[in-house]
């Protein structure tokens, strides 16, 4: 049992037990009927900001490496003056190889984090859990249930995610290092071809993924903002605090499912 704290107004949700991969979560009562979630741990929430972080800064820079919009004025006429382009590769390298680490420390939680760290779509009560939460989001009839952590459409949405940065990665360390065939790294990524084509179609793959990226995460906080407004679960502010807000029945039954 997963006992709810709150002094003598205090419940007791059903949770499993002797289930290492279904840790209780921390679970408080905030009014009647009504608890509050430890969903997203501190790891999850740093990861979740630097990633968001380090999409938006490849962004920028990718779209200006292919095609600079900006044009500093150069003080002098020289070379030197003018290294706009080579600050903007840099800061990409850099932060390439920081959206890198990010995306391996997540997988890694994937196995050690609590139940909400991850879902796996192995079930078919998921993909019906998916249907009916794509009708939620498109103001459909529906029968949509409350997810305490990730709903199915939202899990199903970061497994894509975390594909296309897996492409993101190959092909973006595939262009750093295509002209050092010689090297360490150059013969780490000299498979990449085999699988995405000439190094024009591995450019190709990643500008298209790129933007499929950002479409992404416009629709992440478009589905954010309507289920924070709509189901008032607290779903912006649980990514600062780790926190959710959700009815005590839901949690119980979502234990109790989990325990199966």
């Amino acid at each position: 049992m997963a006992r709810t704290s709150g002094g003598s107004g205090s419940a007791q949700v059903a949770a499993p037990s002797g289930k290492l991969v279904d840790r209780v979560p921390k679970v408080e009562r905030v009014s009647p009927g009504t608890v509050k979630v430890y969903v997203w741990e501190l790891p999850v929430r740093v990861w979740h900001w630097v990633n968001a972080l380090a999409i938006f800064t490849l962004f920028v820079t990718g779209v200006y490496i292919g095609n600079p919009f900006v044009q500093p004025i150069p003080i002098e006429a020289t070379e030197a003056s003018n290294f706009f382009m080579g600050w903007a590769r840099d800061i990409h390298f850099i932060t390439a190889f920081i959206f890198t680490l990010g995306w391996i420390g997540r997988l890694y939680w994937l196995i050690w984090g609590n139940r909400y760290a991850a879902e796996h779509p192995f079930r078919k009560d998921f993909w019906k859990g998916m249907w009916e939460t794509l009708k939620f989001y498109l103001f459909l009839p529906n029968k949509k249930q409350h997810y305490v952590g990730h709903n199915p459409l939202a899990m199903f949405s970061y497994w894509l995610l975390g594909i296309m940065s897996l492409i993101m990665v190959l092909t973006g360390f595939y262009m750093l290092f295509e002209p050092q065939p010689e090297s360490f790294w150059g013969k780490l990524f000299a498979w990449v071809p085999w699988i995405f084509g000439p190094s024009f179609m591995v450019r190709s793959w990643h500008r298209i993924v790129a933007w499929l990226i950002m479409i992404f995460v416009v629709v992440h906080v478009y589905m954010a903002i309507r289920d924070d407004v709509l189901e008032k679960s607290g779903t912006l502010s649980s990514i600062f605090t780790g926190y959710k807000v959700a009815p005590e029945e839901a949690v119980r039954e979502e234990l109790a499912k989990k325990s199966d």
